[in-house]
Order: C-alpha cells, then sequence, then structure tokens
C-alpha cells in the first residue's frame, strides 16, 4: 500500500510538469490577450525590392487586395476572421475563417501563426499555415512581418495594422 502511494504522488507530480511545459508562456498569453480584438490592415510594404508592386499574399489574393481588410482575433479560442470587400483591380470581396495563435520556440522571438479555414472549419493549404515575425505589438497597433522568395530573391512583406 507504501508503494502505491509513492508510485501515485510521482505519477502525479510526472503529469504536472508535463502539462505545466505544454501550456503557454505569460508572455505568448499576454501577446493572445493584446491581440484578441478587431483590427485593421492598414499598409503593407514590401522591404528589399522597391520594385515590387503586387505579391500575393496568404494564398489568397494579391497584397492591395488586403489594404483596408478587416481581422478579427478571439483569444480564447483561437479562432477569427478576415475580410476585405472589392475594391482594388481584381479584388473580389472575401471572408475567410481562420485559427490562430502565438508560436514559442526556445531561443527565438515569439510568432504570430495561423491557418486559413474552408467553411466546414478545416485546414487549407494542404494543412499549412503561415507564421510571421512580430516586429511590434501594443493595445493599439501590430507590426508583422514575412520573408518570401520574390523571383528567387528574398524579401520581406510587412504588414501594419491599427485596433479598432
Amino acid at each position: 500500500m507504501k508503494h502505491l502511494k509513492v508510485y501515485s504522488t510521482i505519477l502525479l507530480l510526472a503529469c504536472v510538469i508535463y502539462l505545466s511545459s505544454c501550456s503557454a508562456s505569460k508572455e505568448a498569453g499576454s501577446m493572445k490577450k493584446t491581440i484578441n480584438g478587431n483590427w485593421t490592415l492598414k499598409t503593407i510594404a514590401i522591404e528589399g525590392n522597391n520594385s515590387i508592386i503586387n505579391v500575393k499574399v496568404f494564398n489568397e489574393a494579391n497584397n492591395n487586395c488586403f489594404i483596408g481588410s478587416q481581422w478579427n482575433f478571439i483569444s480564447n479560442n483561437g479562432k477569427g476572421s478576415y475580410t476585405f470587400p472589392n475594391g482594388a483591380e481584381g479584388c473580389v470581396a472575401t471572408t475567410r475563417k481562420i485559427r490562430w495563435s502565438i508560436y514559442e520556440q526556445k531561443g527565438e522571438a515569439n510568432k504570430f501563426q495561423f491557418k486559413r479555414l474552408d467553411d466546414k472549419n478545416n485546414p487549407l493549404d494542404d494543412n499549412n499555415g503561415y507564421r510571421l515575425a512580430i516586429a511590434s505589438l501594443t493595445e493599439s497597433s501590430m507590426q508583422l512581418k514575412s520573408d518570401i522568395t520574390y523571383n528567387g530573391h528574398p524579401v520581406t512583406v510587412i504588414y501594419n495594422f491599427s485596433k479598432n
């Protein structure tokens, strides 16, 4: 009986340690809380090649379609959406559901990540998503950066959001 209590205590302690190691850090939790809400994507800049005017963003549409888009982030369940209206040439009104989170990798800065979802909440893009560096995050603004290759050359796409 005594060995059973010791074994149970060790098992419980191991479970607590395992579960606490899987939970998001306080920093990631704070970032999710700050991101929670409605945002507008105000501008998109491309760093590293001044001649780029249009680039396809998030496997959805060209960057001009996303300017002025509305983004909604719900931190308690990691769901959200983005919507852009008809506007720039070639842009079709679109609302896309997403699943988002803060990606944490030891020794690296936290990143914002999301997957596009279909109408049945299944991941698109062969279950691949997007991971963007969080360049800055305040209660009223957020800047995300994504490194991509354009015509064989590395460039950085910079997304500037303001909170509604």
